[in-house]
């Protein structure tokens, strides 16, 4: 089954710094039916002013990814980490028994993009943890590249859940397969263009699709695209 989540229907929370689409129950926005997909619990899709930011904060039990998308993400945390994200960066920080952190947008002229997703980790009481990587470009080309897995290797960032999230910028008419076995589950977030997926469904700009009891996933861009894919195992 293929259920689309179309982009004007996210929750959004506008401040005079921050933009922000909540895919998830989030802060102020609550809803019981919508409050998570397997261990993906968080999907912010943040516009941030320049010279703004998210100033210190505590997060717990939780794997916490951003990915840029446009601009710069300035990361500082109670773990000694401190560095400037740009697009094909992405970070993770396992926040574990407990950890400090801040994002900001450096510039003074340009705003930041970014997706902030969160996941419940597969085991509590962790040591909180911080990687960040960068990913070839050139090589989300009409195929799915991982970037972070909880199996790591090169240029693929470490999480502890079972999940494996993939981008990928397929060409106009360029088709891929995902197969995963029975049982697991599938998100897919269009960030720019259109896909369909299983030949009937359309995922616009913006939009998510969370795939439930399908082992094939065929997908097809209808214009230039460019989204993300995460493999996640069954359960909520």
């Amino acid at each position: 089954m293929i259920q689309v989540h179309k982009a004007n229907a996210r929750h959004t929370v506008k401040t005079d710094w921050l933009e922000s689409h909540l895919s998830f129950s989030f802060g102020p926005y609550y809803d019981s039916e919508n409050i998570q997909f397997g261990p993906l619990r968080v999907f912010n899709d943040d516009t941030v002013q320049p010279d703004k930011g998210f100033g210190i904060h505590p997060h717990r039990e939780a794997e916490i990814v951003s990915i840029v998308l446009k601009g710069q993400l300035k990361h500082e945390d109670s773990l000694g980490n401190s560095g400037t994200l740009h697009v094909g960066d992405v970070q993770v920080m396992s926040a574990g028994t407990g950890a400090l952190h801040s994002e900001f947008n450096p510039s003074s002229t340009e705003e930041t993009q970014f997706l902030q997703l969160w996941f419940l980790p597969n085991k509590r009481q962790l040591t909180p943890s911080y990687e960040d990587v960068s990913y070839d470009q050139e090589q989300l080309r009409n195929q799915l590249l991982p970037i972070i897995s909880h199996t790591p290797s090169a240029n693929v960032a470490k999480i502890n859940q079972d999940v494996i999230l993939y981008l990928s910028k397929l060409e106009t008419g360029k088709e891929l397969t995902f197969d995963q076995p029975k049982g697991r589950k599938i998100y897919v977030f269009t960030i720019e263009g259109e896909l369909r997926l299983n030949a009937e469904t359309v995922v616009e700009n913006r939009d998510a699709a969370r795939v439930t009891d399908t082992e094939n996933l065929h997908i097809k861009a209808s214009e230039d695209s460019f989204f993300l894919l995460i493999d996640l195992p069954g359960g909520e």
